[in-house]
C-alpha cells in the first residue's frame, strides 16, 4: 500500500465487498437493533461467509493469510454502517482469537480457530476488572492449582461479546505474590461452565455502542484443566502485551469508519438543509466544521494505516515496551479516538435538532465515538506510552 492510500486491487475488492454487504444486510437492521440493544443474529456467520473473520489467520485454520492493513480496512468499512458492530467483530477476531493464535499450541489452534473463521464461535477477551482498568497488572482474579486443575475465582468487567461468547481468553493471578510476573493466560468454552454455574455473564447497559453486547463476568470456583493454560505458567504479561498493538491499530478502523460516515452524512445534510434562503453549507461556520472533519479523518487514516503497514512488515508483530510499533499503535488510537468524538459532536451540531433524534443515523454514529477515548487503553495511557517511547535512550528521530 502506497502512502497516498492507493490500495491494491485485492484490497479494493475487499473494501467493496464488505461495504456492499454492510449496506445491504446491516444497515436495514440498525435503527431497530440499536433501539433494543441487540446484536443482529448470524452476524459472525455473515462475516465468516465474507471471509473476514480470520483475515490474518493461516489458510490451514480457515483464514485468508492477509495482513493487518486488510484487517483495519475491513473494520473501517463495517464501521461506516456500525462502529459498534465493527468493535464486536474486532473483539472476537483480533482481541480474542488472534491473540490465542499467537500463543496456543498447534493442537489447540487446529481445534479452535476454524470455528472462529466460520463464525460458529464468537470470542471475548477478559482483562479489565472492577478495580483494575488502566492498571491491568493490578488484577485480582486468581487461579489456584489443585491437583491437575486450576480453580478460578474473581471477575472481569466491560467484556465485549461476553453475553454471546462461545469462547473466552482471560488473565488471572497464578502467583499473586509475584505481582505482574505471576499472571497466566487461560481459555475455555463458555457453554459447559455456564451450565455448571461456574461462570456468569451479566449484560451491562450502555448509552453508546449499543448492539455490541458487553458483560460483567464472574468466576465462581470455575475448574479448568492444565491444558487450558496458554503461553506458559506465569507468562501472561507477555501474552497480554503481545496483542495490544494489533488491537489498537485495527480498532482504529472503528472510529475511522464512524468519522467518514459523520462527514458524509453532514455534507449531504448541509447541502440539503436551507435556512435564510440558502443551504447551510454556504455558511462559513458550517464549512469550518466540514473542513476540520475532513482533515482529521485523513490525518487519522495516515496514522492508522501506516502503523498497520509497518506492523505487517515486521517478523515479530508483538510490539510492547521499547518498540516503535507500541508508539505508533498508541498514536493511532489516541488521535482517532479524540478526533472521532469531536467529529461526532460537530456532526450533531450540523444536523441541529434532527441530529438529536434517533430516527437519524447520525445520532448512533456520534454515541459510539466516545468509547474510543476510553476503550483499548484510555487516551491518558496512550499518551504515557508515546512519551515513554520518545524518551527511551535508543529512540531515533525517524518520526
Amino acid at each position: 500500500m502506497a502512502l497516498d492510500f492507493n490500495f491494491t486491487e485485492e484490497q479494493r475488492m475487499l473494501e467493496d465487498s464488505v461495504y456492499k454487504w454492510a449496506m445491504a444486510w446491516l444497515e436495514p437492521q440498525m435503527e431497530h437493533a440499536y433501539e433494543i440493544d441487540e446484536m443482529p443474529k448470524d452476524l459472525f456467520k455473515q462475516t465468516g461467509d465474507l471471509g473476514i473473520n480470520g483475515i490474518v489467520f493461516e489458510e490451514k485454520y480457515g483464514g485468508a493469510a492477509l495482513g493487518y492493513v486488510e484487517t483495519l480496512l475491513a473494520y473501517e468499512t463495517i464501521a461506516r454502517v456500525s462502529n459498534a458492530l465493527s468493535m464486536t467483530v474486532g473483539a472476537s477476531q483480533t482481541l480474542c482469537f488472534d491473540n490465542f493464535r499467537r500463543n496456543a499450541t498447534e493442537e489447540q489452534k487446529l481445534r479452535v480457530l476454524p470455528k472462529s473463521c466460520t463464525g460458529e464461535w464468537i470470542g471475548c477477551l477478559g482483562i479489565t476488572e472492577p478495580n483494575a482498568g488502566s492498571d491491568a497488572m493490578g488484577m485480582a482474579t486468581k487461579a489456584e492449582k489443585k491437583g491437575d486443575k486450576y480453580i478460578i475465582n474473581g471477575s472481569k468487567i466491560f467484556i465485549t461479546n461476553g453475553p454471546v461468547a462461545d469462547f473466552m481468553v482471560f488473565y488471572a493471578k497464578t502467583d499473586p505474590a509475584a505481582g505482574p510476573k505471576g499472571i497466566s493466560t487461560f481459555f475455555f468454552e463458555t457453554a459447559e461452565k455456564k451450565a455448571k454455574g461456574q461462570v456468569k455473564f451479566e449484560k451491562i447497559k450502555k448509552w453508546g455502542m449499543r448492539t455490541s453486547p458487553t458483560a460483567l463476568v464472574t468466576f465462581e470456583d470455575m475448574e479448568l484443566p492444565e491444558e487450558n493454560l496458554i503461553g506458559g505458567l506465569n507468562k501472561g504479561v507477555a501474552v497480554l502485551t503481545s496483542g495490544l498493538c494489533t488491537e489498537r491499530i485495527t480498532l482504529s478502523g472503528c472510529t475511522l469508519g464512524g468519522q467518514r460516515t459523520c462527514l458524509e452524512l453532514s455534507l449531504k445534510y448541509a447541502k440539503e438543509r436551507v435556512q435564510f434562503g440558502k443551504p447551510i453549507a454556504s455558511f462559513q461556520s458550517i464549512q469550518e466544521k466540514l473542513a476540520n472533519m475532513y482533515c482529521n479523518y485523513k490525518a487519522g487514516k495516515f496514522l492508522a494505516y501506516s502503523a498497520a503497514a509497518y506492523c505487517d512488515s515486521l517478523t515479530n508483530k508483538a510490539g510492547g515496551k521499547g518498540t516503535d510499533l507500541d508508539r505508533m499503535a498508541a498514536a493511532s488510537l489516541l488521535f482517532n479516538g479524540e478526533v472521532g468524538t469531536k467529529t461526532g459532536l460537530d456532526a450533531i451540531q450540523i444536523h441541529g435538532g434532527y441530529g438529536y433524534t434517533t430516527e437519524y443515523a447520525i445520532s448512533r454514529h456520534f454515541l459510539d465515538q466516545k468509547l474510543w477515548e476510553i476503550g483499548a487503553g484510555t487516551s491518558e495511557i496512550r499518551r504515557m506510552i508515546i512519551a515513554r517511547e520518545l524518551m527511551r535512550d535508543d529512540f531515533k528521530s525517524g518520526l
